[in-house]
């Protein structure tokens, strides 16, 4: 068993599928739109064949996120070597993202850092 896919609702669905593309080598499809509902949504493939779909529909409910919450905390990617932890956290840094944690090496091991992206929502940056 694997998991097939994570799903996120976001409001601006064009500007999280270009932070995915862009910044963490995503590649989308063209979308899909529902016209009777308004749903829409995007799946995100990934070279190792995750993928992300995100979504967003009308008068979705969006209350303020608490880094720390119940639920689904982070999304981690793999990027291959400390440098490229260092660098993808400085070019995220350098875009206007919040780094609230690393790069660092955690008490279990991981060298990583925690970046909030989309929403309040964090990706984890780890080797």
């Amino acid at each position: 068993m694997r998991i097939e896919h994570v799903a996120m609702n976001v409001n601006d669905l064009e500007k999280a599928r270009d932070f995915f593309v862009s910044f963490l080598g995503g590649r989308s499809n063209d979308g899909y739109h529902n016209v009777k509902t308004g749903f829409r949504s995007y799946f995100i493939s990934f070279d190792d064949g995750a993928r992300l779909e995100i979504m967003n529909k009308p008068e979705l409910a969006d209350p303020e996120k608490e880094l720390n919450r119940t639920g689904l905390i982070h999304i981690a990617f793999s990027v291959g070597s400390k440098e490229r932890v260092d660098e993808l956290t400085k070019t995220l840094e350098s875009a206007g993202y919040q780094v609230v944690s690393g790069p660092r090496t955690t008490g279990d091991g991981y060298y990583e850092s925690c970046v909030v992206v989309i929403e309040g929502n964090q990706i984890e940056i780890t080797v």
